[in-house]
């Protein structure tokens, strides 16, 4: 077993820290060179991409950019879904690169036993470098392989620090295979989630008895009903990243769209239903029940956990700030959070954070001196995420990731629900974080 033999104590010098009431909004690290960390319970492009029904993915890279996408599409038992054109030196200087990908699909698709509905192919870097002609070799390949459908799609690091992410280019990829339906006004979607939304979510039983159905491609079993969400007149999204591709899908089909981001405020989770009520020209579910059922079980959870310290980190939950809010103001003892940027839609809870929790600590993840880092502490400390989890090596911790799809006051409870179970029960943090893509089959 491979064992640290440096490391140093985190001290608040440190570029890597800082009191909150020192954190510059959004970024409170300076950008620069990348560290890694043996978390991965996140998901990635070759996951996401793995939820529609009967795709297969052709990467078209370099071999160092390739084996990680290989790697992920092995460890989750999907390699008959996944295939990949190596790009060598020569092909960068010969000026063939749009035969290349062309004939390297093409020998691909040809050789598969079982055609796909959905070819998903990701163009990297390099193209965008050389002026890749990819509309030339996307009408090429649809116009020889009439009965596929082919999306365009990327990874292209390069474009993380500006405009679209990979990330949300592929939740615009996602749906681009739908078209226009009549609309059926009793059925909606959840668009641009990785995880589906717990089914006990206030929201979700709001809309099931009014009688609504809820389509998710999370949800979907095969291709048909994947092509049946166009029928939906209405679109909802949770995550932010997959606002922008609900705003596109929606203006595309005709749909309307809420955005509707998760938080654990209370006056947000109602502001929520008001609007979805509203869309649907009715009368919003009462809540006062459910903020009686919160109280008593974050009452429940403090109890057993008493001032035990907590670390939680921004792969858990989208809303990061809310969830600390939520936590400080029930009398949890949160000392750290680890981020590397806060969320722009969190800009009320930054503030109240500053005033209300100064001496509350945050910490990068991704700055390069985080590799040596000394991990683990002498006392008992709960964390929730497995950044978390890994920087302070604790058993003691919720492996959840993306918001683990939970949602609104039913979300809030069952988040205090794993909270208490991760305090009573030590899990093995070495083996569950390497796991790429929670919630994803693992042959690790």
């Amino acid at each position: 077993m491979l064992k640290m033999i440096h490391g140093k104590p985190l001290e608040m010098e440190d570029p890597e820290i800082l009191y909150m009431k020192d954190a510059a909004w959004p970024v409170p690290f300076q950008p620069g060179l990348e560290y890694n960390s043996p978390a991965h319970g996140t998901w990635n492009i070759v996951h996401t991409g793995m939820l529609i029904p009967g795709s297969h993915q052709i990467y078209v890279c370099a071999a160092n950019c390739n084996r990680g996408v290989v790697l992920t599409a092995a460890e989750m038992n999907a390699t008959d879904r996944f295939s990949s054109i190596a790009l060598c030196e020569d092909d960068l200087i010969d000026g063939n690169m749009e035969e290349l990908v062309i004939d390297g699909v093409t020998d691909i698709l040809e050789r598969l036993e079982r055609k796909p509905t959905v070819v998903l192919l990701f163009t990297v870097c390099l193209h965008h470098f050389m002026g890749c002609d990819l509309e030339y070799i996307y009408r090429t390949l649809r116009e020889r392989f009439p009965d596929q459908r082919f999306v365009d799609c990327y990874m292209d690091p390069i474009m993380q620090k500006g405009g679209l992410t990979p990330d949300q280019k592929l939740r615009i990829g996602l749906y681009s295979c739908l078209e226009e339906r009549k609309k059926n006004p009793k059925q909606v979607n959840i668009i641009g989630n990785d995880l589906p939304t717990e089914p006990d979510s206030e929201m979700l039983q709001f809309l099931k008895q009014m009688g609504y159905t809820v389509k998710d491609i999370t949800t979907c079993k095969n291709f048909d009903e994947y092509l049946s969400m166009s029928e939906s007149f209405l679109n909802l999204s949770f995550y932010p990243p997959a606002k922008v591709g609900a705003d596109q899908l929606s203006e595309r089909l005709g749909m309307k769209h809420l955005y509707l981001p998760n938080s654990f405020d209370y006056e947000k989770i109602d502001w929520n239903l008001e609007i979805l009520a509203n869309m649907l020209n009715t009368e919003a579910p009462e809540t006062a029940n459910l903020k009686e059922k919160c109280e008593r079980k974050l009452a429940e959870a403090k109890s057993l956990i008493g001032n035990t310290p907590i670390a939680l980190d921004a792969t858990a939950v989208p809303a990061l700030l809310s969830l600390t809010k939520l936590l400080l103001t029930h009398g949890f003892h949160v000392v750290r959070i680890y981020t590397d940027s806060f969320s722009t839609e969190e800009k009320a809870e930054y503030k109240w954070l500053q005033k209300n929790a100064p001496n509350l600590t945050v910490c990068a993840t991704i700055h390069p001196k985080m590799r040596v880092f000394l991990r683990g502490q002498e006392e008992k400390l709960l964390a929730i995420g497995q950044k978390a989890a890994y920087f302070h090596q604790t058993p003691y911790f919720v492996n959840m990731v993306e918001g683990g799809g939970l949602y609104g006051y039913e979300g809030i409870c069952r988040l205090m629900d794993w909270l208490m179970e991760a305090f009573m029960k030590p899990k093995d943090t070495k083996d569950l974080v390497i796991r790429k893509g929670l919630g994803c089959e693992s042959c690790i």
